[in-house]
């Protein structure tokens, strides 16, 4: 049977269910009360809001006809936009029980002009600005309703005992119509036995009335929190993907470290001892003269060496021991050591990268030195890795030939489908003649 289909909210859905409290209940649940500050609240954030917003983005258009002076301002003015939507939605969790997620970073693009870009494409920051504005209008709209609604049936209520403080004044009762007792015409007063039961019950109604009035409009603060400054459902999927992407790249190369420490304990181990035995017997079958018997364990045993030799390079394949026990800046010593071209290693790693992306560098490094090794016709080539915001880069160069071959089928194909599995990005510079640097870049 298909599970139901439910739509998307943008929280995060570990918030406890919200109960309905009786009628009778309800003003003077924890709820009616956060509700209400949260509603009163929403006219001094909305000026606030309102007024950054819309100054700075006002005055970012007018400067932009000059030398596109404006452009840097709305930019900076949408990353605060973001950043009062980080506060909107700690007020929201805070007073309305109401989590939502905080939306993806803002892109970042290198260079100054990739800042100015990025920030005028965050679609993030323009639904906070959106929300900035619309929460004045809003805010005055919630605050005079609320306090009118409250201030309203707490003095129905309180009619009978504030009606005395009115007859010191000379007058009956609260005036409803006329000009009040010192001037002429007629007055209609709140005043008698009758008039006065029914504003106290009006009062009663209304003050009961009143927290579900409050829920409503609490209830279009929440969605307004969720719609403009939460994710967008289309991030969301993508974070979600992202994050079980991620589960299943560090399960496999857990599965592969696994598989390698298997072989290296156990195939791997009796394999050597298969061979040391071997070597004794053959160093004894010579000493007797048996040649036909030591010709054959003289084979038998460069089989083993040879066997021993390819299970160590596929277990190297699988996950190199070094890269586990040592860490890249080793375990790509290692690759350069064996390569038939002089490789200058350079590593520049504040700490030690997560092991998927550990892995993805020691691979992409290996498979493009071994491109080097039978390619390049290089003299010399080069490894460095380091980071840069967060991210980290590999660069593998060389003086070779070039004219490297990126299309689909090749050896760099793969390698940049392995890259783009981890959120990485591999790009070639490789002309005809020389000289080919590719770098890879992953996240830390």
């Amino acid at each position: 049977m298909p599970s139901p289909v439910t739509a998307y909210d943008g929280s995060t859905g570990d918030a406890p269910a919200r109960t309905r409290p009786g009628i009778l209940r309800a003003p003077f649940t924890v709820r009616t009360w956060t509700d209400t500050i949260h509603l009163v609240l929403n006219l001094p954030v909305g000026i606030v809001g309102f007024t950054y917003a819309v100054v700075f983005i006002a005055l970012g258009i007018g400067l932009t006809p000059l030398f596109l002076l404006g452009l840097p301002l709305i930019a900076l003015t949408l990353l605060g936009s973001r950043a009062f939507g980080r506060m909107e939605r700690a007020r929201a969790s805070a007073l309305l029980d109401e989590h939502v997620r905080a939306p993806a970073p803002r892109e970042h693009r290198p260079g100054w002009t990739g800042w100015i870009r990025a920030g005028l494409t965050d679609r993030t920051g323009w639904r906070a600005s959106l929300y900035l504005f619309l929460q004045l209008p809003w805010g005055v709209f919630t605050f005079v309703v609320t306090t009118v609604l409250w201030a309203t049936s707490l003095s129905a209520i309180t009619y009978p005992l504030t009606q005395p403080l009115y007859r010191r004044a000379d007058m009956p009762g609260a005036l409803l119509s006329g000009d009040g007792p010192n001037e002429p015409g007629v007055d209609h007063y709140l005043a008698g036995p009758g008039l006065v039961s029914l504003t106290v019950a009006a009062g009663v109604v209304l003050f009961f009335a009143t927290p579900w009035l409050v829920r409503g409009m609490a209830n279009v603060d929440r969605v307004m929190v969720r719609g403009l400054l939460g994710p967008a459902f289309l991030s969301e999927q993508v974070r979600d993907l992202t994050v079980s992407r991620g589960a299943a790249v560090d399960t496999a190369a857990s599965d592969l470290r696994r598989i390698e420490r298997d072989l290296h304990d156990g195939a791997q181990a009796r394999l050597v001892a298969l061979a040391m035995d071997l070597g004794m017997a053959k160093e004894n079958l010579n000493a007797s003269q048996d040649t036909e018997t030591a010709r054959m364990v003289s084979s038998a045993h460069d089989e083993v060496k040879l066997a021993l030799q390819e299970l160590r390079d596929l277990a190297r394949g699988i996950h190199p021991a070094v890269l586990t026990d040592r860490g890249l800046d080793a375990a790509l010593s290692s690759i350069a050591a064996r390569c038939t071209v002089p490789v200058r290693v350079e590593v520049d790693l504040p700490e030690r990268p997560p092991a998927p992306i550990e892995s993805v560098a020691y691979f992409c490094a290996s498979e493009l030195l071994t491109n080097v090794s039978k390619h390049a016709r290089a003299t010399h080539a080069w490894v460095t890795v380091g980071h840069e915001n967060g991210r980290m880069y590999l660069i593998v160069a060389d003086d070779g030939a070039g004219g490297a071959a990126t299309g689909k089928g090749s050896g760099l194909a793969g390698l940049t489908e392995r890259v783009r599995g981890v959120d990485g990005t591999l790009s070639v510079d490789s002309p005809e003649g020389g000289p080919t640097r590719v770098t890879v870049w992953l996240p830390l």
